[in-house]
């Protein structure tokens, strides 16, 4: 069956650096954009990166812009998120989404929480 396993999250410094990953199975990860999201406490899930099947194009919020970096490794079938600068207001769940056409799956997040 389709998983998305996340993984990297935990405590960190403001100014601090995480790197999550996803990892993909039971579906063809290479044909499928990547995305990852957010979800603060009392907040609506809001997308944080995306990743085109190969990669070529990657898309940002302005909040993470020049700060996070989205990347993929389609032989491993997993994709990354690289959080550098981490401020307090990242804090949140961060789930990834495999998306193709009307079809999408989710994973079930892993937890990054910054603060000193």
């Amino acid at each position: 069956q389709v998983q998305l396993v996340e993984s990297g999250g935990g405590l960190v410094h403001p100014g601090g650096s995480l790197r999550l990953s996803c990892a993909a199975s039971g579906f063809t990860f290479s044909t499928h954009v990547m995305s990852w999201y957010r979800q603060a406490p009392g907040k609506e899930r809001e997308l944080v990166a995306s990743i085109t099947s190969m990669g070529g194009n990657t898309n940002y919020a302005d909040s993470v812009k020049g700060r996070f970096t989205i990347s993929r490794d389609n032989a491993k079938n997993t994709v990354y998120l690289q959080m550098n600068s981490l401020k307090p207001e990242d804090t949140a769940v961060y789930y990834c989404k495999a998306i193709r056409g009307p079809r999408y799956y989710w994973g079930q997040g892993t937890e990054v929480t910054v603060s000193s």
